[in-house]
């Protein structure tokens, strides 16, 4: 890229052929090989992110879950032996001999939960199991499993109690996690952006001014959003901006190293360190203490869960435990920023970047755009990375925050019409919006249903007096609603005092304990498809024709595909479907997803990756019920889900595991418009850069070459005319203003890349 100050006399024809102008020429090996290069980028993003992902959280197995039992003498000293004898060594048991202290050790988060044994420790006495639900829902369950066997062994009945219940405001206990993530993505996505259009400021000097008053925006930015506007967090201003900057100038400087290292290759660390490894370590989305014992170290070292864990200490546990996670936080800001003066006395070069010094030199805002004013590269440099942010924190945590159950489909069933019609009329008034109950008197029609994923559950209705209903449901179709339907049905039947037997029909599989497989199977089709527009949009913008790019999306597809099956299914075995199956269908989703991306990375830029990831990825999650049953999120997103990609690729994956196939089709439909609507917009898209192209050439004798008769350059640069589709060819990354040089005129500067 020209880094010059001053403009040349009169555009550059064009380089190699399909190589953009102001360019320096490139061989065809040089060339090639740049191409590999971008397709190596998404590639390893794709499998970074979702290898941590599946490989930790397909099958969560409690190892030394801490366990705190209340008790003396021999009674309690064999409660504490028979859990640290649990099979492979899920809990790691303490005996404490009172309950205050065991009450302290639990606020401290030093242990996951508390068990008081009876003060007879006779058969038939009551035991006492506390947790805290605001150290994490899924280890509150979990510890609550663990403890169950030695309680029904010893013949105790069971009191549970919640030490620290999350608030009203944030039942699915996300706030924490989403705005965690929300301060590591404001500490690294900047450093992608300033990289290539204001490397200058990349010295710790310049650099940790701007942080500061950066991290200090965007923490109150998350606050805000998370408080007042989502009511997810109640207060703590103070305490949630101190934790914010801290973690935000920890990344933030940390990514500013790695960049001084190794120029832009430094999103892939910090890709890794604060996501990949972030999320399966920081005790937010699942127990640590079910993650392998790697991610139990990285818990004490990494960003992500000290940011997490201080924000939950300081909102739920009145601050206790803070400072060790701080002083994680600090180390890793002293540590990046002495590091970064030591590698600016061996100068300030960054690898790859523009070699400039001030503002002045014209570079592009966004890499592979057109050059911009300094004004406009400042914009750029807040506006892109402020909007995912935004979007990722404000569009999660609004939707997941508060799940209720809403319009969720139960079928009645019972030994005739009129009786399960009388059930369901009085269930009705009691269940408000929840349910959406139909009445029938066939088990094996409520049973198919269920496996078609026509209703959620059936409530079949006792066939003698005093004998037990039975609620069919499915964890395959969503785990978190089955479990949300079971507690229902099992406060119904107590009501009118009628046993409960639950029927899984169609259970997880013992390698998709959680139910989350399909949805990391869909998001990684999805993000495979739109992140290779975006990579090569910034690094080869000269493919911009719809027939030059598409055999490259179509080759892409097929092998990402092929990998994702190699590491899903045999290499992590998260996952057991025929190779072609998963193939054939991902690589039509990725496909799809790669040609409506293209349309408006073609003609609005990198800037359209934030309004493509809302739709394809961040509007999808909710729409997807992968997560979190689309019953239990605002209906809104209910309407999205026969039309956002995402939700279909789940629901491909999960049919494919699970159902047999099962509404394949019509997903199949849903992800083929998507593609075919991209194409089409993609051909209209050439007609339009073929129409600004002309209105852009200048008139033949004006000293320029006319339209279709620039030549290409092979090897070493020399021209060799080559007729009117290599001169269309080269002109592309000039006329869409991708890889412009620094101070090369645009042809077209009313259009926004």
């Amino acid at each position: 890229m020209d880094t010059t100050t001053a403009p040349p006399a009169a555009p550059e024809a064009s380089g190699a052929a399909g190589q953009p102008a102001g360019r320096p020429p490139e061989d065809r090996r040089t060339r090639i090989g740049r191409y590999v290069a971008l397709f190596v980028m998404p590639f390893l993003m794709v499998t970074m992110m979702y290898a941590s992902y599946v490989g930790t959280m397909h099958e969560p197995t409690p190892d030394h879950v801490p366990v705190a039992v209340v008790g003396s003498g021999p009674a309690a000293e064999a409660v504490v032996a028979a859990l640290d004898d649990a099979p492979g060594g899920a809990v790691d048991a303490r005996l404490v001999g009172r309950a205050d202290e065991a009450a302290d050790l639990l606020r401290d988060q030093e242990v996951a939960g508390v068990l008081e044994i009876p003060a007879g420790s006779g058969e038939g006495g009551k035991a006492v199991v506390t947790t805290a639900s605001a150290g994490g829902a899924s280890q509150a369950s979990t510890v609550k499993q663990l403890l169950a066997p030695v309680t029904v062994e010893q013949g105790w009945d069971v009191e549970t109690r919640d030490a620290a219940p999350l608030p009203d405001g944030d039942m699915a206990g996300i706030a924490v996690l989403f705005a965690a993530m929300g301060m590591m993505l404001a500490g690294y996505v900047p450093l992608s952006v300033l990289t290539m259009s204001m490397p200058y400021l990349l010295s710790v000097r310049r650099f940790l001014p701007l942080v500061a008053g950066w991290s200090f925006l965007t923490s109150s930015v998350i606050w805000l959003i998370l408080g007042p506007l989502v009511g997810a967090v109640d207060g703590h201003y103070l305490q949630f901006v101190g934790v914010g900057m801290l973690a935000t100038m920890a990344v933030g400087c940390a990514q500013m190293l790695f960049t001084k290292l190794v120029g832009p290759l430094a999103v892939l660390f910090g890709m890794l360190l604060w996501v990949c490894f972030g999320m399966p370590s920081s005790n937010l989305a699942l127990s640590v203490h079910t993650m392998p014992g790697f991610f139990q170290w990285l818990h004490g070292v990494l960003p992500l869960p000290a940011a997490g864990e201080s924000l939950r200490a300081l909102l739920y546990f009145d601050g206790r435990g803070v400072g060790g996670h701080l002083i994680a936080l600090g180390v890793w800001l002293v540590a990046a920023l002495a590091l970064a003066l030591l590698k600016e006395r061996k100068g300030h070069l960054i690898p790859a970047a523009p070699p400039v010094t001030d503002g002045g030199t014209p570079l592009p805002a966004l890499a592979g755009g057109p050059v911009r004013p300094l004004w406009m590269r400042r914009f750029a440099a807040i506006a892109f990375p402020l909007s995912i942010l935004v979007m990722v924190v404000g569009l999660m945590g609004a939707s997941m925050h508060k799940p209720q159950i809403h319009d969720m489909p139960v079928a009645v069933v019972g030994a005739s019409t009129q009786q399960a019609e009388q059930v369901t009329a009085a269930l009705e008034p009691k269940l408000g919006g929840m349910l959406e109950l139909s009445s029938g008197d066939s088990v094996d029609e409520a049973r198919e249903s269920v496996l078609d994923q026509e209703i959620v559950g059936a409530y079949v209705l006792p066939t003698e007096r005093g004998g037990p209903a039975t609620l069919l449901t499915s964890s395959a179709a969503g785990n978190s609603q089955h479990m949300a339907l079971g507690q229902m049905f099992q406060q119904i039947a107590a009501a009118s005092k009628t046993p409960l037997k639950t029927e899984d029909v169609k259970p997880l599989t013992g390698h998709d304990t959680m139910g989350s497989n399909s949805m990391y199977v869909g998001m990684a089709w999805i993000m495979a498809g739109f992140l290779l527009m975006a990579v090569l949009r910034g690094g080869a913008p000269e493919l911009t024709r719809t027939r030059r790019i598409l055999p490259f999306q179509a080759g892409w597809a097929i092998g990402i595909s092929a990998w994702l099956w190699l590491l899903f299914d045999v290499m992590i075995g998260a996952i057991d479907v025929p190779a072609w199956e998963f193939i054939a269908y991902g690589s039509l989703s990725v496909l799809s997803v790669s040609l409506a991306t293209a349309v408006f990375t073609r003609t609005v830029g990198l800037a359209a990756i934030v309004p493509v990831m809302v739709v394809m990825m961040l509007a999808g999650v909710p729409a997807s019920g992968g997560g979190m049953s689309i019953y239990m999120v605002p209906e809104i997103f209910g309407h999205l889900k026969d039309v956002l990609p995402l939700p279909a690729t789940v629901d491909i994956a999960r049919s494919m595991v699970y159902f047999d196939g099962h509404g394949i089709g019509r997903n199949l439909l849903t992800i083929g418009i998507w593609g075919a609507a991209g194409l089409a917009l993609n051909f209209l898209v050439d007609l339009w850069l073929k129409r600004r192209e002309r209105r852009a050439a200048p008139p033949a004798g004006d000293g320029a070459p006319a339209a279709g008769a620039v030549g290409t350059v092979e090897g070493d640069g020399r021209g060799a005319a080559t007729g009117p589709d290599a001169g269309a060819e080269a002109r592309d990354g000039r006329e869409t203003g991708g890889g412009t040089g620094g101070g090369l005129p645009e042809p077209e500067p009313a259009v926004a890349h």
